[in-house]
């Protein structure tokens, strides 16, 4: 096992979680936030620049999990290392974008 392949396979997990929030609200024609608005990363950018930024997400992390190495569905460090790539970006993500759509409010408020 080559521990940069886990390597890989993390950064794949985070390129293809932050691929998805792109992906949806460029296809639902929403506006969301992303590097290329002003400010970055907190103002909006139109659908379809959602739709390019997510679309090169899944690009990149195609060829970070499909291109290096030999990630296999059935190895536990390959699958746990994507896994935990896609988790740790996701809530970072929840976190930061939470201000801005009211998802850090504390539950019963």
């Amino acid at each position: 096992m080559n521990w940069l392949h886990l390597v890989s396979y993390f950064w794949g997990g985070a390129f293809l979680a932050n691929a998805i929030p792109h992906l949806v609200s460029g296809q639902r024609g929403e506006p969301f936030q992303s590097p290329f608005a002003k400010p970055p990363g907190e103002g909006l950018s139109s659908s379809t620049v959602n739709v390019l930024w997510g679309s090169f997400n899944v690009v990149v992390a195609y060829l970070l999990i499909c291109r290096v190495g030999e990630f296999a569905l059935l190895d536990t460090n390959d699958v746990v290392a994507l896994g935990l790539g896609a988790l740790l970006l996701s809530l970072f993500l929840a976190r930061r974008f939470g201000r801005f759509h009211g998802g850090n409010t504390p539950s019963g408020s």
